[in-house]
């Protein structure tokens, strides 16, 4: 394995565990359903469709970014994907807590999928992947193209991510539910994760400005 590739699969890895932390990306729904159900099976089952969703929402960012790759020179790419996230950043700071979109506590897991690939495609969770995806890329100009072996790549950056997100809301949606009163420690023993999200978000964009 080279050091792009471990680069690559650490980076994936590593925004999948981050994604899962954030009780946005589904573990906290999912705790709630398990609750309102008296059941455990019900937390682990709603994993499943809220990784489908987010797995979803990040692949269109990937397909986009490796079909800009292909197009567009990578100086100019990193710069207008720079100012988009710490543009999307500064969003989610402002604005990205209000207006949320709600479902019931009786939503299948279709609707539950769906959730998940809204939410995550408002957050910009797939736009974080991008300082990892852009090198996958050799366009040049008009008339590049994708690098050999981008797609594969990318498709295990992605199964990769997804994973990584799984086991951390898997992990914490059971300690959770587990834990004594549900969800009232949340009241006063977790910290403002959107400003946490939104700080990632620009510092990203940072990134892709001075690569």
């Amino acid at each position: 394995m080279d050091t792009a590739s471990a680069t690559l699969w650490a980076s994936a890895a590593g925004l999948g565990a981050f994604h899962g932390v954030n009780p946005a990306m589904g573990w906290l729904f999912a705790v709630a359903l398990g609750l309102y159900a008296h059941s455990r099976r019900v937390v682990l089952l709603s994993l499943v469709p809220i990784a489908i969703g987010h797995a979803a929402s990040v692949a269109l960012v990937l397909a986009g970014v490796l079909t800009l790759g292909s197009l567009v020179n990578h100086t100019y790419l990193n710069r207008g994907c720079g100012a988009l996230l710490i543009g999307w950043g500064v969003w989610c700071a402002m604005r990205g807590h209000r207006g949320r979109p709600a479902v019931g506590m009786r939503t299948g897991l279709a609707g539950l999928a769906l959730w998940s690939f809204v939410m995550s495609s408002a957050h910009g969770a797939g736009f974080m992947l991008i300082p990892a995806l852009l090198p996958l890329c050799t366009g040049s100009g008009a008339g590049g193209r994708i690098a050999a072996g981008a797609l594969p790549l990318g498709a295990i950056a992605l199964t990769i991510h997804t994973l990584a997100m799984l086991a951390v809301i898997a992990a914490i949606s059971m300690m959770v539910y587990g834990r004594a009163g549900g969800l009232g420690f949340l009241r006063t023993g977790w910290i403002n994760v959107d400003l946490v999200w939104s700080a990632a978000l620009v510092l990203c964009g940072l990134a892709l400005l001075v690569m």
